[in-house]
């Protein structure tokens, strides 16, 4: 186990009332945060979403991605579904964090798309590490979920930790003129499932 359950509070929104439960990395202290909406236990599996932090898109709507459509899509289908878990991933720019991020939108405005912006600053294309999120789910007691998601390596690292997705349902929502190559470039090097919308 990567991480412990450190506190937790109401979460009132314009969706209804979340359980907001906050997890701290044992290694490094970083928080990450689950939002439970509804009652989780039982044996149907649990509508759930992995959120991975986007400050330009979730707190200052960007329309370079689609994360802000995603976060509140996802947040409006766990409401209608009476019950679900939202986990907001405190991993910045695909891990890289947010200044580097800021690094590679420049490199983007000059012509670089944001897999070749990743690797010409350094990094991996996607360094996010989804088994953190496999932990929180074991520790929110949850182990059988239908996965919001239009990433297969999702699928595969929460598969592969123990978690049993009974559904992949897809969320394709926010193309606009500002994001369609980054949608494009997200299908076609990082193996999104990703029609046109």
């Amino acid at each position: 186990m990567q991480l412990t359950r450190v506190a937790e509070a109401k979460l009132p929104t314009q969706w209804g009332e979340f359980l907001m439960v906050g997890f701290e990395e044992i290694s490094t202290q970083k928080d990450h945060v689950a939002l439970v909406f509804g009652d989780i236990t039982g044996e149907t599996p649990v509508l759930t979403r992995i959120h991975s932090e986007c400050l330009t898109g979730d707190a200052l709507f960007s329309l370079r991605c689609d994360c802000g459509f995603q976060l509140e899509s996802a947040l409006d289908a766990i409401a209608k579904e009476g019950r679900g878990i939202l986990l907001y991933h405190r991993q910045e720019g695909r891990g890289i964090g947010l200044i580097n991020k800021i690094k590679a939108y420049a490199l983007q405005d000059k012509g670089y798309d944001t897999v070749e912006a990743n690797e010409a600053l350094g990094f991996a294309p996607d360094q996010r590490n989804f088994s953190f999120c496999a932990d929180m789910l074991t520790l929110l007691g949850v182990d059988k979920i239908r996965l919001l998601t239009n990433n297969p390596k999702k699928v595969r690292v929460l598969s592969e930790a123990g978690i049993k997705i009974t559904e992949r349902v897809p969320l394709q929502v926010g193309r606009n003129p500002k994001n369609s190559h980054y949608l494009d470039t997200k299908a076609a090097k990082l193996g999104h499932l990703l029609g046109r919308s």
